[in-house]
């Protein structure tokens, strides 16, 4: 079984949960992908690390992150997995809003100007949370070199972020759901 097929089995078993749920972009739905259920397991961290790593080779980048709290889980497994492999990487993650005391920041993590980074996500519906994170990554000067998530709910995430190269692991089809018409 490859890492992608036991990842898939994990989010199957673990994340997805059939019911009446509102979403975060406030859309219904009658399904929901609790990503947390498995961003806390050992093996499916693992697993995901490696999956990061794969999706991200390719590219010269200094940083990888995303909106808290989905992507803290997400990139700490990616930074594992890039040191495993003998690569130096950065991560970061984006506040929904700054702090009140401290730096007041918000973005947390080595972010500077001009670097390359990969912006990463849980779960997509529409892209608003992810596109949340691009906006204060471009804002702190970095360049956005690659979108990914876990899993695209196929509901418009792809077309708002359109202009950015965009790697899902996983659509909710290879959860066995058929997406809502957009």
């Amino acid at each position: 079984m490859t890492a992608r097929d036991r990842l898939r089995e994990l989010f199957c078993a673990r994340a997805l949960q059939l019911g009446d749920f509102t979403l975060a972009s406030g859309q219904k739905s009658n399904y929901y992908v609790n990503s947390k259920k498995v961003l806390f397991h050992a093996e499916a961290l693992t697993l995901l690390g490696e999956l990061l790593y794969e999706v991200t080779w390719d590219l010269d980048f200094q940083a990888i992150g995303g909106l808290e709290v989905g992507a803290i889980p997400m990139a700490a497994a990616a930074l594992i997995a890039y040191h495993r492999h003998g690569r130096s990487l950065e991560g970061f993650f984006v506040r929904k809003k700054a702090k009140e005391h401290g730096a007041k920041e918000l973005v947390e993590g080595q972010l500077n100007t001009g670097d390359r980074v990969v912006v990463i996500d849980d779960v997509l519906t529409t892209g608003g949370s992810v596109l949340q994170a691009i906006a204060a990554v471009e804002a702190r000067g970095a360049q956005v070199l690659r979108v990914v998530c876990i899993c695209d709910r196929l509901q418009g995430a792809r077309e708002a972020l359109a202009r950015y190269d965009f790697r899902p692991l996983f659509t909710i089809r290879d959860f066995g759901i058929e997406p809502a018409a957009v």
